[in-house]
């Protein structure tokens, strides 16, 4: 069996999951969403970046919190998913069964979460100080989960929230797992020159512990801004799909599908927003991707 007649067993807006024997092999395209549209101009080694991002944090966050992440070199993958087609943007992974909340910790004070303290001077149920503007540094980091929906968008919820959906217990574990990593990669981007705003994560559980799964930390699940241009009171640029966000509001396009074509610039703009993000995070310059080497 060739690996272009298997099925996914789940499809998301970027990744496709794959039955591997036991384990589960996750491999990520070079698609783009925007506005819970998927685009259909793909962004040029958008999902090898992203991939081997992922497999660069997985391994440096591993002596904090345990994760999925089992193989990345295809070549010692099972078939069919053995083959140079998803070398660079494939990982074979254990399974796990996951928890059903968006982890997001906040640093500063950006997207909806000002949006969120603009209305109620709190986020996810956290009250504020009054007075902060766009883009401040937050006292402390802040855990503001979420729902994690099918479709459409993820919506915020408290502690409570979480609580009600998880557990008091595992609502806790993932608080400060979250935070924890939150601490490590931030510290390690102001090395480099970036401040880390914010980022999500998904956790699950296997063998009864708790452990990261899907991405971590990059462009399309963490909000990166250069150190160095940093000014709060407004919002600040981003090594992610802003870019394209901006492009497609200059568009006569009510945000429903189907979803405009990128103009070929755009696209290889967007790829090399992409690109600056791996060679700040990792120290590397793509598509040098030994992060092992970083």
């Amino acid at each position: 069996m060739k690996f272009s007649d298997l099925t996914p067993v789940r499809s998301g807006k970027v990744r496709d999951v794959y039955e591997a024997g036991e384990n589960l092999v996750i491999v990520a395209s070079d698609r783009i969403s925007a506005f819970d549209c998927i685009l259909p101009t793909p962004i040029p080694d958008k999902g090898k970046i992203l991939n081997t991002l992922s497999v660069f944090w997985l391994a440096r966050t591993a002596h904090l919190i345990d994760n999925h992440l089992l193989l990345h070199h295809t070549a010692d993958f099972p078939a069919p998913f053995n083959i140079p087609e998803l070398d660079g943007r494939s990982m074979l992974v254990r399974r796990a069964e996951v928890v059903p909340i968006e982890c997001v910790v906040r640093g500063y004070l950006a997207g909806s979460g000002w949006k969120d303290y603009q209305k109620s001077g709190s986020v996810s149920g956290i009250a504020l100080r009054d007075g902060l503007v766009e883009s401040d540094k937050l006292p402390e980091p802040i855990w503001t989960p979420s729902t994690k929906a099918e479709s459409g968008h993820d919506e915020p919820i408290s502690f409570d929230g979480a609580t009600s959906i998880c557990g008091e217990k595992t609502a806790r574990q993932l608080r400060e797992a979250s935070l924890m990593l939150y601490d490590y990669a931030a510290k390690h981007a102001r090395k480099r020159g970036l401040i880390l705003a914010d980022t999500k994560f998904e956790f699950g559980f296997a063998d009864g512990q708790l452990i990261l799964v899907d991405e971590a930390f990059t462009p399309d699940s963490s909000r990166f801004w250069d150190a160095q241009l940093y000014a709060p009171g407004r919002a600040q640029d981003s090594f992610d799909k802003q870019y394209v966000r901006d492009y497609l509001e200059t568009l006569d396009w009510d945000k429903t599908p189907p979803a405009p074509i990128l103009p070929p610039e755009v696209a290889q703009r967007t790829s090399e927003k992409y690109q600056q993000a791996y060679n700040r995070i990792t120290g590397l310059t793509w598509p040098n991707a030994d992060v092992r080497a970083a």
